[in-house]
């Protein structure tokens, strides 16, 4: 893992681009971290990077264990016709 100001990104993004691919660049602004910058190889994983990130995923899934836990389920089919729902 590296760590660059938003300075030396600016400065030499393809060599960070390239660092990227043996592992995450962290970037800091004013000394403190603000993004990470990540090598994907492919669109699944870039898929998987953007659905980590979505608080609306996040939400679904938190819901759906808590029913889960609390022996509320589901059909398959149930399920699907609630997503086209949304």
């Amino acid at each position: 893992m590296k760590i660059a100001s938003v300075a030396e990104i600016k400065s030499k993004l393809s060599e960070y681009i390239n660092e990227s691919k043996k592992g995450a660049v962290v970037i800091t602004k004013n000394g403190r971290p603000t993004a990470v910058l990540l090598s994907v190889t492919s669109d699944e994983q870039l898929e998987q990077i953007i659905l980590s990130q979505s608080r609306m995923l996040k939400s679904i899934l938190d819901k759906s264990e808590n029913k889960l836990l609390t022996g509320h389920k589901i059909k398959h089919k149930e399920f699907w016709e609630e997503i086209e729902k949304r």
